[in-house]
């Protein structure tokens, strides 16, 4: 193990961010330099705040199984190769897990019962970018191949994770990609100043040279080969095994008067035009993008309290909006862990963001009865304060009141994958909750196809969809191979799903 007193003699330490009115100014990770190099020069002491547990609790937290323990020891040890070796060994992507995982894992410390757990995120966020600076991480081609053809239909974390498993394990694997480019949310839906785009572009190249082929601006459907793309059963018949990895793209709803009013976007369009007007500097175009949405000057209101809500929160301020209000419909949640949630749990604590830091109000137990407007565009809305009593949500009366709005961003989740289009095209059953059902193998009641990420789970975090692609690789590989078996990692099984949802 690392340092037996470690976790006695060593206080936890988080990397400091760059100051707020610096941020302000530019889309820039908030960490100076990387966050991995941000680390370095306490990354030793936390790592030997590890107890090397008879049972490692951390492992229970991440859906990716992740070696922590083991990688904790080497760093101390100085030994970087070999904690990079095991971090790989169950995450593709911890440079990506290391920057947008809410780490659940760290929740999960046993030395978190008594203290301050440990840094887990930070220090796998080190290990990686360390070993890119140091160009260690480098292609790994197959060493056969197998003549068996995959498409992938989506782009994001779940899509890529399959495509380089198989691709590793010698299939010929096509990922097929709607957007103008690959990379799903994490091209899109997370913001520079959260991952600059240039740590999942130098993922792509390795891919690329692993032997993975990707297809961007190709829709996928009914019809599509009249518009460049390729129908579902054009994918059937061209490829061996065909896995979606769609997401979960249907947004949830405020039905509510004043809903159409202009003004009012769904939050996910709102950050994809932002990234969009970056350039490959993080300089924003000189060319206006007719008919952004953007927040300069505008009294901004996010609905939702969400990652996905500070996103825009972050974006809305570096735009020069005049003020932002995050609305939440639950109550402030509590600053220590509640009774009701005890370790190794992941608690429903009161959490600060970066972009929390920077600016913006956060209002909770509210909720929203009507949006304002004037001329056809939003100008404020009207809420009320809430509460739930018996699991019903009631409205406190005497307190409903109205806030300016120029902008509303909505930004309160997904429910399940668009039914129509491929999903409709080949037929595949969907469950009570409208996502794709599948098996324990990942694939869906057509032989051949598979489901895997948010679009068969439901919106979830991104170690969920890395795990989802890890498993639905095994699932194909085995589906693929003429003995029925694969030596890729197998699956999560449908147990430790139900107990990890």
């Amino acid at each position: 193990m690392a340092d037996p007193r470690g976790f006695i003699t060593k206080q936890r330490q988080l990397a400091e961010r760059r100051p707020v009115d610096e941020r302000l100014t530019d889309w820039q990770e908030v960490y100076p330099g990387t966050p991995g190099r941000s680390l370095l020069p306490i990354i030793t002491d936390q790592a030997s705040r590890c107890m090397d547990c008879g049972i490692p609790f951390c492992h229970t937290g991440c859906p990716l199984g992740n070696l922590i323990p083991e990688w904790n020891d080497l760093i101390w040890r100085d030994e970087w190769t070999q904690a990079l070796e095991r971090l790989h060994a169950t995450n593709n992507f911890p440079e990506f897990t290391g920057r947008l995982c809410p780490a659940p894992c760290e929740t999960a410390c046993v030395v978190g019962i008594s203290r301050e757990p440990v840094t887990i995120k930070n220090i796998e966020v080190s290990i990686i970018d360390k070993a890119w600076d140091d160009r260690r991480v480098v292609p790994q081609q197959p060493t056969w191949h197998s003549l068996k053809t995959v498409a992938v239909v989506g782009s994001g974390p779940a899509g890529l994770t399959v495509a380089q498993q198989l691709t590793r394990a010698g299939h010929t694997v096509v990922v097929y990609e709607r957007a103008d480019a690959i990379g799903g949310l994490l091209r899109y839906g997370i913001p520079e100043f959260k991952m600059e785009k240039a740590v999942l572009d130098r993922r792509l190249k390795q891919m690329r040279l692993e032997g993975t082929t990707f297809k961007p601006s190709t829709p996928i459907g009914p019809g599509a080969d009249e518009q460049g793309g390729i129908t579902g059963e054009q994918l059937r018949e061209r490829f061996d095994a065909v896995v979606l990895t769609i997401g979960s793209t249907v947004p949830r709803a405020l039905t509510v008067p004043g809903s159409e009013l202009d003004g009012i976007h769904q939050a996910m369009d709102y950050l994809t035009q932002a990234t969009q007007a970056l350039d490959g500097n993080n300089q924003v175009t000189p060319q206006a993008r007719e008919g952004q949405i953007h927040a300069k000057d505008k009294h901004v209101v996010v609905i939702g309290g969400g990652d996905t809500s500070n996103d825009c929160l972050g974006t809305a301020l570096r735009q020069g909006a005049k003020s932002v209000t995050q609305l939440e419909i639950m109550p402030q949640p509590p600053q220590t862990r509640p009774e009701q949630q005890p370790w190794p749990t992941y608690p429903m604590i009161y959490r600060v963001a970066s972009a929390n830091e920077e600016g913006g109000e956060r209002m909770y137990a509210v909720n929203t009865s009507e949006f304002l407007g004037s001329e056809g565009r939003v100008t404020g809305l009207r809420l009320s304060e809430v509460r739930f009593e018996q699991g019903k949500l009631v409205t406190l009366e005497g307190t409903e009141r109205e806030i300016p709005a120029d902008l509303v961003l909505m930004a309160m989740g997904f429910m399940h994958p668009e039914p129509g289009g491929v999903v409709a095209e080949l037929g595949l059953e969907l469950d009570e909750r409208g996502n794709i059902r599948r098996g324990d193998d990942y694939q869906t009641n057509v032989p051949g196809v598979f489901a895997a990420g948010d679009c068969g789970r439901g919106q979830s975090l991104i170690v969920w969809a890395i795990a989802e692609g890890r498993g639905a690789a095994n699932g194909v590989d085995a589906f693929l191979s003429d003995d029925g078996a694969s030596s890729l990692p197998r699956p999560i099984g449908p147990e430790v799903r139900q107990l990890m949802a």
